[in-house]
């Protein structure tokens, strides 16, 4: 028993390394602010690439012929369409996702006990997740909307910069529902998608000490939990490309000149589940699994220098 506070009762804040204090959940924010601002904007060429490929199949039709079309159409800098509020409103999704996750994984493992929280974590996993993602999209919604417009609109059409941009979603808010139009898609998008992230991440990690790396974590070097973390973060990484990729669709096809005014329902009747479930899957899978695979890193690896120890594997 020696997880406990000082007044012997067991308390999930203290199963780690470091006890869960106020300062160990903002630690947590920075980590995962740095992790998911830094790797969604590196890779801004590709996310161009997807969300044209899922409004335009017919003229994108794959990773590297749309790439060199942008490129060709646009110049290089086509294909860095959307940096800024990609890396602002992915820095404070990522702030609320991984902080929150942690605050609330260790509040409702507190609420079961000790007995069923260790029974019953895949499912505390999934709850701690979802409860946090569904805060980080309300942070996330307004510069996804924006992001979206600004890589999906047809050159001189619409504003690329940072600043006119938002503007421009203000003045058209009538037209493009800004700033949350698209919060219920994206909930539907990242919901999932955190749910499996996290589910997986954790699953993997725990198969990984369990099944190779079979000594106590804390014997291991630094260098190798984190190599388990990026593996184990990538393979979590293309489940949720799979899991999430329809939703993911209609929120880049309601950014659509042609889709204004319809509902959620409708665009998704007049594609079809297959072409959103298909349509720029390939390149998402390349995409979210290195993607995750690097957030997971990067936060683990804050984590590890401020003396809090890697994720998962208990």
């Amino acid at each position: 028993m020696s997880h406990l506070v000082p007044s012997g009762k067991w308390d999930a804040r203290y199963l780690g390394p470091v006890p869960h204090d106020s300062s160990y959940y903002a630690k947590c924010m920075l980590g995962g602010a740095i992790a998911c601002g830094v790797t969604h904007a590196g890779i801004t060429p590709l996310d161009v690439t997807k969300c044209n490929m899922q409004v335009s199949p017919g003229k994108y039709k794959g990773l590297i012929s749309g790439l060199r079309t942008i490129a060709a159409e646009e110049g290089s800098r086509g294909l860095w369409k959307g940096f800024g509020p990609t890396f602002v409103g992915y820095s404070l999704q990522g702030m609320f996702k991984y902080g929150l996750y942690e605050i609330f994984k260790d509040t409702y493992s507190n609420l079961a006990g000790e007995e069923a929280s260790a029974k019953y974590k895949g499912a505390i996993w999934l709850a701690g997740s979802a409860s946090a993602e569904f805060f980080a999209d309300v942070a996330l919604c307004p510069l996804e909307m924006t992001k979206v417009k600004i890589q999906t609109s047809a050159a001189g059409t619409f504003p690329v910069p940072f600043g006119a941009a938002i503007a421009q979603m203000r003045l058209t808010a009538a037209d493009t529902r800004f700033p949350f139009g698209s919060l219920v898609p994206l909930w539907s998008r990242q919901i999932p998608y955190t749910m499996a992230k996290f589910f997986f991440f954790e699953y993997i990690v725990g198969l990984f000490y369990t099944h190779v790396f079979t000594a106590p974590k804390d014997t291991y070097s630094k260098p190798t939990q984190l190599g388990v973390t990026f593996a184990s973060g990538y393979l979590a990484g293309v489940i949720c490309a799979v899991v999430s990729h329809p939703a993911d669709s209609v929120v880049s096809l309601m950014g659509k000149a042609g889709n204004k005014g319809k509902s959620v329902g409708q665009i998704a009747s007049e594609v079809g589940f297959a072409n959103l479930a298909t349509k720029g899957l390939g390149t998402r899978v390349i995409m979210i699994g290195t993607l995750t695979g690097f957030q997971w890193w990067i936060y683990d690896t804050f984590k590890s220098t401020m003396g809090m120890g890697t994720t998962g594997g208990k």
